[in-house]
């Protein structure tokens, strides 16, 4: 399976919601995403509804790319790619997966740069 045959004309949606990134004390259940291993929790939660007393470090103004297709387990290097073609503009990433769906965030002012570049690999934007 080629990752790039899910590029062309696969829909990207960039969310309206500006989000933060947040080292968290404590998992946050209204968050878009917590992310918890043995070291720390991770929040991602839209800017202004992250509780300060649950902060430990964070980083405003990120946007959401999420990439509006069935991914299958078994498709190998697909967000290598997108990472790749985004690093090539000098665009950071902050990527997230869920069970068939991949999400990308970039800082806000990425967002025009990263666009133009997934729909010059084939990525319908919305």
């Amino acid at each position: 399976m080629d990752p790039t045959d899910f590029f062309e004309d696969g829909t990207v949606t960039v969310s309206e919601e500006t989000y933060t990134v947040v080292k968290a004390k404590q998992a946050d259940p209204d968050a878009f995403a917590t992310i918890q291993d043995g070291a720390e929790t991770t929040v991602v939660a839209e800017e202004g509804t992250v509780d300060e007393a649950n902060v430990v470090e964070s980083e405003g103004g990120w946007k959401r790319l999420t990439f509006e297709m069935v991914l299958p387990f078994e498709l190998v290097g697909f967000l290598a790619a997108v990472a790749g073609a985004l690093a090539d503009e000098d665009i950071s990433i902050f990527a997230l997966s869920a069970y068939s769906t991949d999400h990308v965030l970039v800082k806000e002012d990425d967002v025009p740069a990263a666009t133009a570049k997934l729909e010059e690999l084939g990525c319908v934007v919305a």
